[in-house]
Formats: structure tokens, sequence, C-alpha cells
């Protein structure tokens, strides 16, 4: 007997779970109040990052946080409000960054991020999206020696626990890899396993059309009215009140207000994230992240793509991309920008959790209800994962990873 699920949310996460659970024979729905892949899964760098084994930690260096508090530090920009909203879980994830817990949830990330470009090579090739990837990695850049050696120190000891492979290129081979590059640099990290989206969106909506064709449904509809009714749940749409057994709530950085509105209170907080595209006279060959000043610059189908770090600001914040305009002057020390292209700049938030783990797995108090968010600044890389972790359990089978360290329980 077939059962019906509503998946909420289609960004990268939700579309990905609902491929999954699709090919488990489960009738799916996914439902968001825009099309697949126009949130927050289209405005990322466009890596699908196989070496970041590590999550983020929260700094503790104390130079770094007195020119974040004195807004002198272009990789974080903050909003006294979000501060504010945020303090008890930015304060818990200062305190799982500590040496001994960040190791720890680097045990339990780095098992997810293992499959990640296996698990999105099966969905590309299947959804015929090969002309969106480019499989030949990505460069961290660093304009100074002393960086550059520690850098060189830690990715050997990555390779060597987690197997993710690199090449250091000094000044020269730099400059010969990128002629692009305006300024010598002390030189860079070629992660050579991750691969690069010249679309992010687009990735997300060819996953979403290969779910249609093989049956699926995607509808219109206002995941805030989610309700639990008779032994199922119900969300209002555009076509009315759709209704199944079970829903999978992957609302990303909105699922905070979702699981509140059901009475559950998780150390959640956000980290907005700004990026202007420009038209670059000669683009860069890889995606470049300027280590030593938090930003990243992306070649994509629309023209060269400059992102920020984090800002710690409500949801529904104004805009205030004070630090686009900074991390645009530094790239153009880099690189010839040339025009920021027509348009406001986009605006997003990555949602996070104090433990540095995303939330996968069933809903503690409410039967048929299942949880997948909280991917932090890698739900773009992990989607494929998730769906699939999640679609195992759903169904009941023996997962492919070990789910214990990512159960919503972990919060009770």
């Amino acid at each position: 007997m077939t059962s019906s699920i509503l998946v909420l949310g289609a960004g990268m996460v939700g579309t990905c779970t609902a491929l999954h659970l699709q090919q488990r024979g489960f009738e799916v729905a996914l439902v968001d109040r825009r099309a697949p892949g126009q949130e927050t899964s289209s405005g990322n760098a466009g890596l699908i990052q196989r070496e970041a084994v590590e999550p983020y930690a929260f700094p503790r260096e104390p130079g770094f946080l007195l020119n974040v508090a004195l807004g002198r530090a272009a990789e974080v920009h903050w909003h006294a409000k979000g501060l504010w909203q945020m303090a008890v879980p930015l304060w818990r994830y200062f305190q799982h960054s500590s040496p001994s817990s960040h190791a720890k949830a680097t045990d339990a990330y780095s098992r997810l991020i293992a499959h990640a470009s296996d698990e999105h090579a099966l969905l590309v090739a299947d959804a015929g999206a090969q002309d969106l990837v480019k499989r030949e990695g990505f460069r961290v850049v660093f304009r100074t020696p002393a960086a550059m050696d520690k850098a060189v120190q830690r990715a050997q000891a990555l390779q060597e626990r987690f197997g993710v492979r690199f090449q250091a290129q000094n000044t020269q081979a730099l400059a010969q890899a990128e002629p692009a590059l305006r300024l010598p640099l002390a030189g860079a990290i070629h992660w050579l396993q991750p691969w690069a989206v010249n679309d992010p969106g687009a990735l997300v909506q060819r996953y979403a059309q290969l779910f249609v064709a093989r049956g699926g449904r995607v509808v219109r509809g206002d995941a805030t009215s989610l309700q639990a009714q008779g032994l199922g749940w119900a969300v209002q749409t555009a076509e009315g009140c759709l209704q199944a057994e079970q829903a999978v709530l992957a609302l990303g950085p909105w699922a905070d207000a979702a699981i509140r509105a059901l009475g559950y209170r998780f150390p959640l907080f956000l980290k907005r994230g700004y990026h202007q595209h420009y038209r670059a006279p000669a683009l860069l060959r890889q995606p470049m992240l300027d280590a030593e000043r938090g930003y990243v610059l992306a070649p994509m189908r629309q023209g060269l793509r400059l992102t920020t770090g984090a800002e710690f600001a409500p949801i529904d914040a104004p805009p205030t991309p004070v630090q686009l305009t900074q991390v645009e002057q530094m790239a153009r020390e880099l690189v010839s920008l040339g025009e920021a292209l027509p348009g406001a700049p986009w605006l997003g938030a990555r949602p996070c959790t104090a433990d540095m783990l995303p939330v996968m797995g069933p809903a503690p108090a409410h039967p048929g209800l299942w949880f997948n968010f909280g991917h932090s600044h890698q739900g773009f890389t992990l989607g494929p994962v998730a769906g699939r972790l999640l679609a195992e359990m759903v169904a009941g089978e023996k997962t492919f990873v070990d789910p214990q360290a990512y159960l919503p329980t972990r919060f009770s």
C-alpha cells in the first residue's frame, strides 16, 4: 500500500528528500511558497564541498572577536536585535566550539560529507545536469606566507585523517593556474575533489524536474499552515487543503518558526549572507576563497559571483549589505570585477544549530512528522545525503549512515 507524505521546503534538502522518498514508493507532494531552488539554495557559492569535513566553529581569537565587535571585520556583521534574539544559541555555539566538542562534531559531520559527491553524482546523471557541474575542485588563496604555511599543515592533517586530496600551489604556480589574478599571492590550497556548480538554483530545479518526471507533485503552499489532521497532516496550498499521512519539515532558515508553533525549542540561529554578480572581463577558472578576507569569487552563468561572510540578523530584517561593499573593494585588488549587474544584491540565510550538526529524524512529540533542517553552510552540499538518510528512516530501512548524532531528541 502506497503511503502519502508532504515535504515542506523545495530547496536542495527538501527536493532531494522528496526524490529519495519517491524512490522508496511514497506518494510525495513537494510544497513551497516559491518554485524549487529559488530561496537559500540559489544564493551560495555553488560548491559541492567534499573537503568540508569540519563544521564551522565559533571563532575564539581575541583579536578577531574585537574586530567583529567594533565592526572592523568584513567576515562578520551583526545587528543588535539579531544578537539579542540569538544570544542563547550563540552562547551554546561558542561552548560547542571548544576543541574537544568541535572534534566530536567533526566526527559526525565528516561521515555525512564523505558521501556528498557520490550522492550528487547519481542525481546529476539522472537529471541530465552535467552541463551545470565542473569537477575540478576550488582554491583557497592566501595573501601572507604565514597563513599559507598554517593552511598547508591543516590540509595535510585533513588529508591523512579523512582522505581529502589537495595540492599546494606557490606564488608562481597559482599565477599560472589563474591568469586573471592581478596580484602575486603567497599561494593557494587547491582542493581537488569539490565540484563547482555554475547555477546552484538551476541544479535544484533539475532535481525537481526529475522528481516531477517520475510522478511527483510540486505545489505552491504555505508551510506555516501545517497542522495535524485526523491521523495525518494537512497544509494549505494554491490547490486547496493538501493532506497526507506524514510530513517532513525541510524549511531551512524558516524551520525555527515552524517548529516553535508546534512547541519545540531547539538552539537554532541564522547566518545571513549576500551576493552580487559582476561582468568580469576575465573569469576565474575555478571558484576562489580569499581566506584572509572572508569572501568567495565563483564563476557563474550570470557572471562572476561575489559572496560575503556571515551576518547575524533577524531573518526579516532589512538588507544591510555593508559586507558586500567591503569585500568588493578587496576583490577588486585581486581581479578585474567589471560592472555589477543591475539589481539589488541577493540576500539569504543559512540555518545553523548550536552543536553544528543538522537536525534529521522523527519529531519527538508528533507521530508522522519528520525534521530535516539545520545544515548550516552545507545544505547545498549535503542535500542528497540528507534526503537519502531521512528517507531511509521514514521507510524503516537500515540507514547508510548512523543517524544517532543528528536526531532531534538530542535537544531534549
